[in-house]
């Protein structure tokens, strides 16, 4: 008996490393240190060279992990495998952009039926170019075949990231006040939570992913519901860094599972409502599409879905229009979408029809 007659391939697994390396190299810079394969990544936080400018006085580090849930499903089912890479980084790296961090590496971990080198490595090419558009490392990793796990096809993936902010810039919702200006940006689609049901409608309606429905425009549904987690990472890290001593931001939230209902209040104190006027942006087709066709009550697609925006900031009223200007030359589409008011740590929707 053989470990490969058993289902597990160490050669394949051998020449996965040895593909994957260009893709992870191109996101190391000088901070990352060790040779790609090792048993643990390297990562340098301070540096006394003042070329990097990175010293930190009083460092935090923050981690946060994170998968694609069953949205993987769909990208098996579809064999479109390079862009669920991009959406665990997203699920991680935005998390972690809303204490204040700048996301420095990530470490990604793949389950699945069998390795085939070529087939996995498009997974990973695209955790590689996440990394790339988050600014971070991609330092380590593992691919772990199951076949008595893992159904023939199946996989599964999620990350773990590392960021640093500095004490005294860290994210504290508790400086959050009455007043401060709600703003929305746009994100890329259903993002990567609420494909339980995603794929539920499309089961039950008998839709077809590879047809383009006249709603949805000349893009077929499967790659409309495949677009990866828009990453926010530097946009916002970029804007932090431009107030160095004014806190002009009091509160982040990442709109994920839950929506805006579900996670605006993770990042509120208990006096505080966020007011929002949902007539400030336009829904996404992709939602009234889904809507429409699973008969979802709008209420229940508010609960489970980001409906159009992906990331909140909360800011002080005269520097609204100057962080709004700012987010838009770094390429989101951003604006004001309400504002906080006294309250007891909830979310008010208006203008829901």
């Amino acid at each position: 008996m053989t470990y490969a007659a058993s289902g597990v391939d160490i050669e394949a697994g051998d020449r996965l490393v040895d593909l994957i390396k260009p893709a992870v190299r191109r996101t190391h810079g000088q901070r990352v240190m060790g040779q790609h394969g090792a048993f643990a990544g390297m990562f340098r936080l301070d540096f006394n060279e003042q070329i990097f400018q990175r010293n930190y006085t009083d460092p935090v580090l923050v981690a946060c992990t994170d998968g694609v849930g069953t949205k993987v499903k769909l990208a098996a089912d579809l064999g479109i495998l390079d862009t669920v890479g991009i959406d665990c980084v997203a699920m991680n790296v935005n998390d972690l952009i809303v204490q204040g961090a700048e996301p420095l590496f990530f470490l990604d971990y793949l389950g699945l039926h069998n390795q085939d080198p070529e087939t996995t490595a498009q997974i990973v090419e695209g955790v590689a170019r996440g990394c790339e558009i988050a600014g971070c490392a991609l330092i380590g990793g593992e691919c772990a075949e199951m076949p008595d796990i893992y159904a023939e096809g199946d996989f599964d993936i999620a990350g773990f990231a590392v960021g640093v902010v500095e004490l005294h810039r860290a994210v504290d919702p508790v400086r959050a006040r009455a007043g401060d200006i709600l703003i929305g940006l746009a994100s890329s689609g259903v993002h990567s939570n609420g494909y339980s049901l995603v794929r539920r409608i499309v089961d039950k309606r008998s839709l077809r992913l590879d047809r383009a429905y006249a709603a949805l425009g000349d893009t077929p549904l499967g790659k409309i519901l495949l677009e990866p987690t828009r990453i926010y990472a530097q946009p916002i890290v970029k804007l932090l860094r431009r107030y160095r001593v004014k806190r002009v931001v009091s509160a982040m939230a990442h709109i994920t599972g839950g929506g805006l209902e579900g996670n605006l209040p993770r990042v509120l104190p208990d006096n505080l409502d966020a007011v929002i006027d949902t007539r400030t942006w336009e829904i996404p087709p992709i939602f009234t599409f889904l809507q429409s066709r699973g008969d979802v009550d709008t209420d229940e697609m508010y609960r489970v879905f980001n409906m159009g925006i992906g990331y909140v900031l909360a800011v002080r009223p005269s520097f609204a229009d100057s962080v709004l200007r700012q987010l838009q030359r770094s390429g989101e589409t951003a604006r004001i979408i309400g504002k906080l008011a006294k309250g007891t740590g909830d979310v008010q929707l208006k203008g829901r029809s």
